[in-house]
């Protein structure tokens, strides 16, 4: 592995880290917060895979 590879994998741990560090300290602080940014992800996710039901629908339907 270069060296420019194993430091791209290493910012990737950082960041993981930096991120489960936060959502821990937010659940632990706030947990009716935490709750809410659950609850806003799921709601994305769910509008990003309907978005995505639908598109699949329409060219299905060939495009009509």
């Amino acid at each position: 592995m270069t060296g420019e590879a194993a430091m791209a994998v290493n910012a990737k741990k950082i960041a993981v880290y930096v991120l489960v560090v936060f959502a821990l300290y937010v659940v632990i602080t706030d947990p009716a917060k935490a709750a809410d940014y659950v609850q806003i992800g799921f709601e994305g996710i769910s509008d990003a895979a309907k978005a995505l039901g639908d598109f699949a629908t329409w060219v299905a339907n060939g495009g009509k």
